[in-house]
């Protein structure tokens, strides 16, 4: 959990504290009353539990001031944004997420985006990209909506042919060697990212496993023309429009693109992982 998500969390519990108190109620009258147990309470005072709007409205009435329920409900919604967790997301499947990035990609002009686990999602084949998302909907046991997932994926990568766009991705050698797909596919993969070399809109930089490196190669992300973060985590995306997070980013971005290869350096080290597929 993020830390800013964690205050946010916090700061609420004792907004909830205080219309308490000021109801005149102890926090066991306050459950008897909603027919919570006590230790919801203290949890949702104590920022340890994140309160549903449902929650918000039940409190507001339970300590006799109902017209707090907006002003709540605003402030679950202002960290609910910037944490959305894979579970909320994923409730009607995979096509949503997908629908709602690719707004964010037509609204933006410049990219950079670091990938140190998988193929960037832009660049994927559709072969890739189903054995990716039939992963993940195993993991979320979200709606297999696969399919569509993929064809919204895939269509995305459309504005990787735009004018004025650009896009600046760089990637660890183990996205390349990652095998989370059968070795065909995977070959088929990496022969694409050896087709993206030389695209006007993209620069594409791998970083070897021989590289020098002064940060860990740690969670993907994508920064959005220095305004929005996106980064994925195994419980949610964080998604990041703080000028100081932007920044810090940019500067990870920067240290780990320092560390690339590109050209045709860059396509020896995908040679060099097809030829470790052994396939012809």
């Amino acid at each position: 959990m993020s830390t800013d998500f964690q205050q946010a969390r916090i700061a609420l519990g004792q907004r909830l504290r205080e219309l308490r108190t000021e109801g005149g109620l102890t926090g066991r009258q306050l459950a008897d009353r909603l027919g919570w147990t006590q230790s919801k309470v203290s949890k949702l005072e104590t920022g340890r539990q994140t309160a549903t709007h449902g929650d918000l409205d039940a409190w507001a009435e339970g300590v006799g001031q109902p017209h707090t329920a907006a002003e709540l409900s605003a402030k679950l919604r202002a960290f609910e944004s910037g944490t959305r967790s894979w579970r909320r997301q994923l409730a009607a499947g995979h096509r949503p997420v997908q629908d709602t990035l690719t707004v964010e990609y037509e609204r933006s002009a410049v990219m950079r985006a670091w990938e140190n686990s998988m193929i960037a999602g832009l660049l994927q084949t559709a072969d890739y990209a189903r054995r990716v998302f039939t992963g993940y909907v195993d993991l979320h046991r979200s709606p297999r909506d696969i399919e569509d997932a993929v064809r919204a994926r895939i269509k995305r990568q459309e504005a990787l042919y735009r004018p004025g766009k650009k896009y600046h991705i760089i990637m660890w050698e183990a996205a390349l060697r990652a095998q989370v797909c059968p070795p065909a596919v995977m070959a088929a993969q990496l022969d694409r990212l050896s087709g993206v070399i030389g695209l006007d809109t993209v620069t594409l930089g791998i970083v070897p496993f021989e590289a020098s490196l002064k940060l860990p190669p740690a969670n993907g992300f994508w920064i959005h023309d220095e305004r929005l973060v996106v980064v994925e985590d195994w419980h949610a995306e964080l998604w990041l429009d703080q000028p100081e997070n932007v920044a810090l980013y940019l500067r990870v971005w920067e240290t780990l693109e320092n560390a690339a290869v590109y050209g045709a350096d860059a396509h020896k080290v995908i040679t060099r992982c097809r030829r470790a597929l052994g396939t012809v």
